[in-house]
């Protein structure tokens, strides 16, 4: 016998709560409760428990072959250090129509043509939907089996069957257990059904990949217990109107989080981008004040950005700030610094910075191109022709180096800059570009011809 009771869960944390209320008390957010039923077993109904599985010493664990599977797929193998993992669970989050469903089946058409049995479970779009995207994409390949199911019971029978190499579930929010008595999408629903994929995974060593959403603060949608479960979490980000994407690993148990993938969306799908760099810079017009260029390290990769900077009169008491792919809190610094240190004020000013291209970029190497570039649009005065800065800021406007310094000089070598400005602790011999170390932010700005 069991019986439910109607409990509030917190959509972000999972934590019951007996009444609503505007704040979790487990993670402290506000309006993330949500109505649900959760079901309580009767003292004396329990149902017998499964025979414990027997220990054993750990150097007598049979040990499996967990070597990376490469995708086929460029930008993605990079990411996740040479491909997806026999038995693993990779979680794909991103915003509606930024591609998520097009590299998934990118993805399974690449592993049936090199030989593996892949199963795609369609939750939210029609057999006929799938068979014409994938049409368009130039992956309409005979041993993709293709399941339309919604419900976890019936889905896992299907898989304990057919055990596939690669199994996609697009999406996990569609996925339901009519037995848990809350609507499909709820909280208690997607970690349930997560949770049987997972442990169905790890038995019969199928590699799973679930197609998440993402909500509207830009998580994905579930409770953070959800990214716990799986081995890896993928975001992929860009603009929708766009062409560029973004992917990026917040969570990986089999290598490094620190590479990023880029794609450029065309008629045939994701596309891997071989030169990141040359996208970035195609529409840039040189001469223009308040735009600078800054080999910025994502990952292990350096990539050629510009960083423009627009300042204008404010009627407000307050003059805006805002940032686009740049951090908005060293912003506000770097402005301060300016202020004090290189006599570069921006009160009464709006001041608005973006990195063009759609990429987010945090590392600290890009606040000398920032002050360069908001410098430069201050005075209105272009930089000088060719050139590239980088460097960490710091409080007395000193100049501090920063990580791989050689891959940056010849990114930008690579592409006709002929000149860099970097911190003077920085080694300064490049046989491709002409280095010029200097100590401090007001040099450096002199030497870019921004001041």
């Amino acid at each position: 016998m069991s019986r439910s009771r109607t409990v509030f869960r917190c959509e972000s944390c999972g934590s019951e709560q007996p009444q609503w209320a505007g704040q979790c008390a487990g993670c402290g957010e506000w309006n993330t409760l949500s109505e649900s039923v959760a079901r309580v077993s009767a003292p004396n109904s329990a149902a017998p428990l499964r025979r414990y599985r027997e220990s054993m010493p750990i150097t007598e664990v049979p040990q499996v072959d967990s070597g990376a599977l490469p995708t086929g797929v460029g930008e993605l193998d990079r990411v996740l250090g040479g491909g997806l993992v026999r038995g693993s669970v990779t979680l794909l989050g991103g915003e509606p129509g930024v591609g998520k469903s097009t590299l998934a089946l990118q993805l399974v058409a690449e592993g049936v043509r090199r030989g593996r049995r892949c199963t795609y479970v369609t939750g939210e779009e029609s057999p006929q939907q799938v068979a014409a995207r994938a049409t368009r994409l130039d992956a309409l390949e005979s041993g993709i089996e293709l399941v339309p199911e919604t419900v976890v019971d019936r889905l896992v029978e299907r898989l304990e069957v057919d055990s596939p190499d690669v199994c996609v579930v697009d999406s996990v929010q569609t996925l339901y257990d009519p037995s848990v008595g809350s609507v499909p999408g709820s909280v208690t629903q997607i970690r349930d059904c997560t949770q049987r994929l997972v442990s169905l995974a790890k038995d019969r060593g199928i590699t799973m990949v679930l197609v998440g959403h993402v909500t509207k603060e830009g998580t994905i949608a579930g409770p953070r217990v959800l990214e716990h479960l799986v081995d890896t979490v993928l975001t992929l980000d860009g603009d929708r109107h766009g062409e560029l994407r973004i992917l990026r690993a917040s969570k990986h148990r089999f290598g490094s989080t620190q590479e990023i993938g880029l794609f450029a969306m065309g008629e045939r799908g994701m596309e891997s981008v071989a030169d990141p760099s040359a996208l970035f810079l195609v529409d840039r017009q040189p001469g223009i004040s308040g735009s600078v260029v800054v080999p910025a390290l994502e990952g292990q990769r350096p990539l050629l950005v510009e960083v423009q900077s627009l300042v204008t009169s404010s009627a407000l008491a307050q003059p805006r700030r805002s940032a686009q792919g740049l951090d908005g809190g060293r912003l506000n610094l770097l402005l301060a610094v300016l202020s004090r240190r290189a006599q570069i004020t921006t009160a009464g000013l709006d001041v608005y910075a973006m990195a063009v291209g759609g990429v987010k970029v945090s590392e600290p190497g890009v606040d000398l191109a920032l002050c360069a570039a908001i410098a430069s649009a201050v005075n209105n005065r272009a930089a000088a022709e060719g050139l590239v800065l980088f460097g960490e800021v710091g409080l007395g406007g000193e100049l501090r180096r920063v990580a791989r310094m050689g891959q940056r000089l010849g990114e930008a070598a690579r592409h006709g800059f002929r000149t860099a400005v970097v911190p003077a602790s920085a080694p300064r011999s490049h046989p491709d570009i002409e280095v010029i170390g200097v100590p401090s932010l007001d040099h450096a700005l002199d030497v870019a011809g921004v001041i």
